[in-house]
């Protein structure tokens, strides 16, 4: 532990322990997504996903990466449009269903299918339809940037992610007032 800002020593990156740097970027706490899309084929496609980020204002952008392993990376890459499903804190186990593998990830989910085809999550905290506007490379990964087409959104608290664990967000007591 460490007692004071000058005991902190920097540390070289280590490329071959990947579970440390996963460790280490696992300190940012993030929200918690599912996101889908319709195949080629007409098969409905969904995983979680955190790296999910706002990009633009105007035009209104998102981005957010998938490994390039990924079972379901040619489906999003060929993807006209996709849903980018924000979950508040009771969807823990939702969440934990998206990121398994599955012959069907949508049996007994409660979705409705979208104007442009894409699966939509119900009573999530928000959904942003997206167009698929373009990838990038990102290392083992693949950065996608949409376009907000359509959304929805209810009150609630967010699902986050922190240190490997699901994790509520509080207002700060400084700030409860």
């Amino acid at each position: 532990m460490i007692d004071s800002i000058e005991d902190m020593v920097l540390l070289p990156v280590n490329v071959e322990n990947p579970r440390e740097i996963r460790n280490l970027l696992g300190q940012f706490a993030t929200g918690v997504t599912v996101i889908t899309t319709r195949s080629k084929q007409g098969r409905k496609v969904g995983m979680t996903a955190n790296s999910f980020s706002s990009l633009s204002l105007d035009p209104p952008l998102i981005l957010w990466s998938l490994s390039k392993t990924a079972p379901s990376l040619s489906d999003f890459v060929d993807a006209e449009h996709f849903a980018i499903h924000m979950l508040a804190q009771e969807h823990h186990l939702l969440s934990g269903h998206f990121a398994k593998a599955s012959a069907d990830k949508f049996a007994g989910i409660a979705h409705r299918e979208c104007d442009v085809g894409v699966p939509i999550l119900e009573d999530v905290l928000a959904t942003l339809v997206c167009r698929n506007v373009t990838q990038y490379e990102g290392g083992d990964h693949l950065i996608f940037i949409g376009q907000i087409e359509q959304y929805q959104q209810r009150q609630g608290e967010p699902l986050v992610f922190h240190a490997g664990k699901y994790r509520v967000a509080a207002v700060h007591p400084e700030l409860s007032n």
